[in-house]
């Protein structure tokens, strides 16, 4: 019985064993699957604190103790990072997107920057979009973008404490969950950095207490050091001996080897070099104040104990320089000063006190926070996470003897400005032609025989003259370009000119014409010349002779064309036969003078332009006596004038929102001058545009593009009022300017050494240049939208001093030429990060092309061998 008792227990113990190995597979799986979904409350927090314009070349580090302590000795520093583009709003859109440039269009502070297409295509996929849909609570504090407005809240975060506008530290507006809040000039309530350090703080706390297991992600953007440099009070005393900007390319200038900016600028004054040792010291001031917020932002982590919780990224949006090759202030050069920026992270498993030598970038940082939240990176970032060039623990397969070592890129593309309009046949516009001033292209174009000619020549629409200003002007040649304008567009042009349609639907059948050759001859003699002109007077055109490609034509008309005749000229015929001219009083604001002769000219002898003044004919102004002789007169008839001003002042200005409205709300037509006709003169009777301007020839612009220009003229034209306003001679055409002053700076230090004026930039400093730096090269080559070329190795130049690009074999420049343009035209991180080698800089006996495209290591899309023809055409443009 006992047996048996212990056999049934046997057989249940097995039963029991079975079933549980049985389901140990599903429990495992159910395990996992909880530990996933717990995984989502233990992420981590993030918190990027981001600066505006600091350097790394200048030594603006050296006065963050705090930082570099919390940052260097609890985490990792990248020493060469980078940022694609050194301007405020692009490479800021690139932090946000994780791309290039040329992927997001936002290539300057102004284009794009912030706009309905930027709004539309770009922001709902920034990194704090995708955070925000997987639980993190997102919060945004600072400067956004240069031209944000604050009229609405981007989307992706849920709290938004977002600049209006560029950077202020006082008399500033912040959009607050989308209600506008200025701040006045009064410490510490509205000094920016302690203020967003503040906000950012109180809304971390706040969140840990509501949603103690919701990770949260918080971007601090600081205005520091960006200009107006207005330093917290407690620190205006700081820095008086500030001297770590002078570095060896310090006011060395001029450059005659580089691009134009470069030979442009001189040497700096002593004024000059007097205000960048303000500036420095005034930037290091306004960063001690960062420095104390890295501070406060630190102790709160240890206070809540999410420190070993949390990534802390710390980075600036690019570089600067100051007094580097002689201009004065700035950024947007493709030189270290301006494109090398600061770089650390901190966080679990990350490598306290290390030194990470690869190369990371601004579009970098979305892939890695997205990394860091659990997410995947969407393919079309052009950034790849760092996480993998960080010691974090990662389980490790101890059966995996070759393991490949980390691949990671050693190029990247620095961009600045626009990329080339495209034509109405699909062909680019040439680099010179798009990037010029508007002076110099009018200039070129003036060196042209076609338009140095006067407006006498039969067809010429175009002529160049010189205003009374000294400048050249492109001015149309109305009489003369209409006289022939069949003649070289062909009967269909000719028709839609000289006909009127009374109806709205488009007809442009050929056939309407009735051509007969007519032999060449004179179409008037002496004989009949005076019946020909009353005849002309008299009766209206039938018919209409025109030359066409060397064969005189007599075009008859159709019914219901009428001529405007002039209006003063028109002449009737009296009771006996003889010519009189009609009895009309002259409408203008003068008299004409009798003439004997009916074909004389008629010179008007004063023109009347007010009741009591004239305009002589020897363009001399005369009044009445009375008001040579009485004040009050004098005064009251000047009244009268300045009323009369201000009222056609007016008047223009109504006209001038008519005619635009107009334009704006121009319909469809339908233009016979675009159609191609099947007849025998098919290949005459084509018209491309041949009245345009030279500058507008093949482009249509519809009503967006014409708004835009509209606003860019609108801008230009308040711009210039605002010169006009102040006074401000600085300013020059292509060249970007700026004027300083006593009262440019609010806050101590003072500046009382005056006004002066530097220029920085010019509208022609375009380029796309690759940096390249792995275990054999160390090097910068760019191409400017001039056709300038510019190559540095910083191996043995690290200041950049000399341009080394005619030491360069052809087949080398060949190679890097074809390198660059693959990095113009990448998308996604697999395109944009390569990883080059064989590539035998300054060896004249290296590999060739074909070498080169062999050992390449990445894959790109398939692109042709450069022929001798595109190489000819290559370094036809170039410069060196």
């Amino acid at each position: 019985m006992a047996a048996l008792r212990l056999s049934s227990g046997l057989l249940l113990v097995l039963g029991v064993l079975s079933l549980t190995d049985g389901s140990v597979l599903l429990s495992n799986q159910r395990q996992k699957s909880r530990a996933q979904r717990d995984r989502r409350n233990i992420r981590p927090n993030i918190i990027l604190v981001l600066t505006d314009d600091q350097d790394t070349e200048l030594g603006s580090l050296q006065a963050m103790n705090k930082t570099r302590r919390i940052m260097e000795r609890g985490g990792t520093l990248f020493s060469n990072a980078f940022v694609t583009t050194p301007m405020c709003c692009p490479s800021r859109s690139s932090m946000l997107t994780g791309k290039y440039v040329h992927n997001h269009n936002t290539y300057t502070n102004n284009e794009n920057c912030s706009s309905p297409s930027w709004q539309a295509q770009h922001e709902p996929h920034t990194f704090a979009v995708h955070l925000n849909s997987t639980g993190y609570r997102t919060a945004f504090f600072g400067k956004y973008l240069n031209e944000y407005n604050g009229s609405y809240v981007p989307p992706g975060w849920k709290e938004w404490v977002g600049l209006v506008k560029n950077s202020r530290f006082y008399n500033y507006t912040l959009c607050r969950n989308g209600m506008k809040e200025k701040h006045g000039n009064e410490y510490p309530k509205d000094y920016l950095t302690d203020l967003i350090t503040n906000d950012s703080i109180n809304y971390f706390r706040m969140s840990k207490k509501m949603y103690p297991h919701r990770p949260i992600m918080m971007l601090i953007s600081h205005a520091a050091p960006h200009g107006p440099e207005d330093s917290a009070p407690q620190y205006a005393n700081a820095f008086p001996n500030a001297s770590q900007h002078i570095t060896p390319s310090y006011n060395y200038a001029p450059n005659p080897d580089k691009h134009w900016i470069m030979r442009y600028t001189g040497p700096m004054k002593p004024i000059h070099m007097e205000f960048t040792n303000m500036l420095q010291r005034k930037r290091l001031q306004t960063l001690l104040s960062v420095d104390d917020s890295m501070e406060k932002i630190y102790n709160m982590l240890v206070e809540t104990g999410e420190l070993d919780n949390t990534y802390v990224i710390y980075t600036a949006d690019h570089g600067y320089h100051i007094g580097q090759f002689g201009l004065v202030k700035g950024k947007s050069m493709p030189y270290e000063f301006d494109i090398r920026v600061p770089f650390y992270i901190r966080g679990p498993n990350v490598e306290a006190g290390n030194i990470n030598p690869h190369m990371v970038l601004n579009i970098d940082l979305a892939p890695t926070i997205m990394d860091i939240a659990g997410l995947d990176i969407p393919p079309d970032m052009d950034g790849k996470s760092i996480l993998k060039l960080l010691d974090i623990e990662r389980p490790v397969n101890r059966f995996q003897f070759n393991k490949k070592g980390k691949v990671w890129r050693d190029s990247f593309l620095v961009e600045r400005g626009k990329l080339l309009h495209k034509r109405d046949d699909g062909t680019e516009a040439t680099q010179e032609e798009n990037f010029l001033p508007k002076y110099q292209r009018v200039k070129d174009l003036c060196q042209r025989a076609e338009y140095q000619t006067p407006c006498e020549q039969l067809g010429q629409k175009w002529q160049c003259v010189e205003d009374a200003m000294g400048k050249l002007r492109l001015h149309k040649c109305k009489r003369m370009a209409s006289l022939t304008v069949a003649g070289k567009l062909g009967v269909a042009n000719m028709k839609s000119q000289l006909y009127r349609r009374n109806s709205g639907n488009c007809d442009c059948d050929i056939t309407d014409f009735q051509m007969s050759p007519v032999k060449r001859k004179k179409l008037f003699s002496k004989k009949k010349m005076k019946t020909n002109k009353n005849y002309a007077r008299n009766r209206s055109s039938r018919a209409v002779s025109v030359e066409l490609n060397g064969e005189l034509y007599s075009v008859d008309l159709e019914d219901g064309y009428e001529p405007v005749m002039p209006r003063n000229s028109s002449k009737r015929l009296s009771e006996g036969g003889e010519e009189e001219e009609e009895d009309e009083g002259f409408s203008g604001t003068g008299s004409l003078t009798s003439s004997s002769s009916p074909n004389e000219l008629m010179i008007p002898s004063s023109i009347k332009v007010t009741h009591r003044c004239y305009i002589l004919a020897n363009d001399t102004v005369k009044c009445d006596t009375d008001l040579y002789k009485s004040l009050t007169a004098w005064k009251d008839h000047k009244l009268h004038i300045d009323h009369e001003i201000e009222t056609l002042q007016t008047k223009i200005k109504n006209l001038r929102e008519v005619r635009g409205h107009l334009k704006r709300a121009r319909p469809e037509e339908c233009d016979c001058n675009k159609f191609s006709y099947q007849s025998k003169h098919k290949r005459k009777l084509k018209l491309k545009g041949a009245n345009l301007h030279p500058f507008r020839k093949g482009q249509e612009k519809d009503k967006k593009q014409w708004q835009q220009k509209e606003q860019r003229r609108k801008k230009k034209l308040r711009k210039l009022l605002k010169r006009l306003r102040n006074n401000d001679t600085c300013s020059m055409p292509g060249l970007t300017c700026f004027t300083h002053d006593n009262q440019h700076w609010q806050t101590a230090p003072f500046w009382t050494m005056g006004p002066f004026c530097a220029c920085t930039s010019a509208n022609n400093n375009t380029y796309w240049c690759m940096r390249t730096i792995n275990e054999t090269h160390n090097f910068l080559f760019c191409e400017f939208a001039t056709g300038f070329l510019e190559y540095f190795d910083l191996n043995t130049d690290p200041y950049q001093l000399i341009n080394a690009v005619n030491t360069l074999d052809r087949d080398v420049l060949n190679l890097l030429h074809v390198q660059l343009m693959e990095l113009r035209s990448c998308k996604g991180h697999k395109q944009c990060n390569p990883r080059t080698r064989n590539l035998e800089i300054g060896d004249k006996d290296g590999g060739s092309f074909d070498e080169y495209r062999q050992y390449q290591r990445r894959k790109w899309p398939k692109m042709k061998k450069p022929t001798s023809k595109s190489l000819g055409q290559i370094w036809e443009g170039w410069e060196g």
